[in-house]
């Protein structure tokens, strides 16, 4: 079979043009790296045909780029010039030109009339199912021949292969895309969803510096520790931390469970051990017969002395020890060991401790997501190298303390697996200028 009798091809529309040239733009192949499927295709059409040559080629505003080639190495776009490829996409049949050098179509093409100098030149359009041709398989060889009916048949079906590949290829990109949005959503909801189980912002307590943060292990789920400050009737303030099982919207909701029992409890009876254990009969009432829902937690009451200092009496429910960092440097655990898990035993035990602190001293509390990290060299952090890693600091502050775990999670980089939450309060030091000089 031959391309007929030559005849000079009508130019697009400019609107056609339009619509095949964003058809080429909503496929994102251009300036894609090789792909092994593409260059198969191109190799099939040479064997077919027996040529030395042969592209998979996407035509351009003002270029015809190759997706694949076959003997033409280190060549990846041409001009595009009509008569071979630019002329082949006008055409919905398979574009044949048996002589280049005979047909007016192609003899003053650059391909012909200097390297490699083609002779035969055959292609399918590549054609969406909206009718939009976006390029051509091409078979191209440096002397004159015919082809046949069957390999024009095959060159069609090589070009619906292209196609089938670009509309996986598209499919495959709209998936990632809408996962990946969906991922974001579901990041967006789940940080919004944490915000609303801690306090939007601390507040003020007289003559206290206070300080909270909350590092998530992942932006993909929610997590369960919490914390909260707030002040009594009396002019104490309570506050707690804590750490509920599990991640997800049944963390959450069990968070928001024990937030608000912690907060009412405290109302009712702000003794640490028993708001702990009110606590605990309000988890075992949700429990009814599913898995248990159980946390740890630390609850504290702070009452201010007359010379400043805060008298500090904290309960422990399976939860790691307070730390009192001292003027001195010194750190001090507040151990509440022997606290048990809250919401899982029949009769639990809690633990209560009690300490002071003077100006220039803070208190820092966090869930077991620090201590567990794992150090450069695989070793746990654990309570005594975070109370080392404090004392070599030598924080100052509220402020000052936070800053210098946030180094330490920095620090320990992939090592922390497991979200973290910190509560620091500090009385500032004594002030060492006397008023009258500072009005001077």
């Amino acid at each position: 079979m031959t391309g007929g009798a030559p005849h000079h091809d009508a130019e697009p529309s400019p609107v056609d043009e339009q619509r095949r040239l964003a058809a080429v733009r909503r496929y994102h192949i251009l300036d894609t790296p090789s792909d092994g499927a593409f260059d198969t295709i191109a190799s099939l059409a040479a064997r077919t045909f027996g040529t030395p040559m042969a592209t998979v080629a996407i035509i351009d505003t003002d270029r015809v780029w190759f997706k694949a080639t076959h003997g033409l190495d280190g060549v990846t776009q041409i001009g595009r010039d009509t008569g071979l490829c630019a002329s082949a996409i006008l055409h919905d049949t398979p574009y044949v030109v048996p002589d280049t050098l005979a047909d007016p179509r192609t003899a003053d093409h650059p391909l012909v009339r200097g390297e490699p100098g083609i002779r035969f030149y055959a292609a399918a359009p590549i054609t969406t199912a909206q009718g939009e041709r976006l390029g051509t398989v091409d078979v191209l060889d440096i002397r004159p021949r015919e082809a046949t009916d069957d390999q024009l048949a095959v060159l069609e079906d090589l070009a619906a292969l292209v196609m089938d590949e670009l509309e996986l290829r598209l499919s495959t990109l709209r998936t990632i895309a809408a996962e990946r949005a969906q991922r974001t959503a579901a990041e967006r909801l789940a940080r919004t969803l944490q915000r609303t189980l801690l306090p939007p912002a601390l507040p003020a307590v007289p003559g206290l510096d206070t300080a909270a943060a909350y590092h998530p292990a992942s932006v993909h789920e929610v997590g369960g520790d919490f914390y909260d400050l707030f002040p009594l009737d009396d002019g104490r303030w309570a506050f707690f931390l804590g750490d509920v099982c599990g991640k997800g919207a049944d963390a959450a909701a069990l968070t928001s469970l024990t937030r608000y029992t912690l907060r009412a409890a405290a109302i009712y009876d702000p003794d640490p051990c028993t708001a702990l254990a009110n606590l605990d009969a309000v988890l075992k009432g949700e429990h009814q017969g599913g898995a248990p829902r159980y946390c740890t937690a630390v609850f504290g009451v702070l009452e201010p002395g007359p010379d400043g200092s805060f008298a500090v009496s904290l309960a422990g429910g399976g939860h790691p020890p307070a730390l009192v960092l001292r003027a001195d440097g010194s750190v001090e655990p507040i151990s509440t060991a022997g606290g048990q898990l809250i919401g899982m035993l029949p009769d639990p035990r809690f633990v209560q401790a009690t300490t002071r602190l003077f100006p220039g001293e803070a208190l820092l509390l966090y869930t077991d997501g620090l201590i567990e990290a794992r150090t450069p060299d695989g070793t746990m952090l654990g309570e005594d190298g975070l109370a080392r890693r404090l004392s070599a600091a030598v924080p100052r502050g509220a402020d000052g303390l936070l800053g210098a775990v946030d180094e330490l999670l920095a620090d320990l980089g992939p090592g922390v697996n497991d979200d973290t939450a910190l509560l620091a309060l500090s009385v500032p030091p004594r002030r060492t200028t006397p008023p009258a000089q500072e009005n001077r």
